[in-house]
């Protein structure tokens, strides 16, 4: 029995400086307005990431309250995080947004939803939903946000 994939990636070009972009990414206030996967509702201002260890509150469609773990920064280039429930410990998924410049105006954009580590079985088909097709449509929906 083959087993089960669990990391979901898509790519695309986005007609946009690197720096225009990870702006987008990196202010959780402003993810809301192009989240493909329709799971956020909204995140208070002033919670720009800028380092590994940093923590950002976002509020979900559901109305429960995620506090985001920063596991990988690289100005301009990389950010990852892990969810975790208020005062909790990461739940064992893992949100990445690569960005490679390839030149003054275009860059790849590489969206990651990998729920490798992930214990909690309610949480399991909510993941199984999380495709690189929902993924793509963070993609799509932040080149139409930003202009690329």
């Amino acid at each position: 029995m083959e087993a089960e994939q669990r990391v979901a990636r898509a790519s695309r070009v986005i007609e946009r400086p690197a720096a225009d972009i990870f702006e987008q990414i990196a202010d959780p206030a402003l993810q809301p307005a192009w989240d493909g996967n329709d799971n956020l509702s909204r995140a208070e201002p002033g919670q720009r990431v800028r380092a590994v260890g940093d923590v950002f509150v976002m509020t979900t469609t559901k109305a429960r309250e995620r506090h985001n773990h920063v596991v990988e920064f690289e100005e301009g280039r990389r950010i990852a995080w892990c969810p975790a429930e208020p005062g909790g410990e990461p739940l064992g998924h893992l949100w990445r947004w690569e960005l490679r410049p390839l030149d003054d105006s275009r860059t790849e954009v590489t969206h990651t939803y990998d729920w490798t580590d992930l214990q909690d079985e309610s949480r399991v088909p909510r993941a199984r939903a999380t495709t690189a097709e929902r993924l793509r449509a963070s993609l799509d929906r932040l080149a139409l946000h930003v202009g690329g």
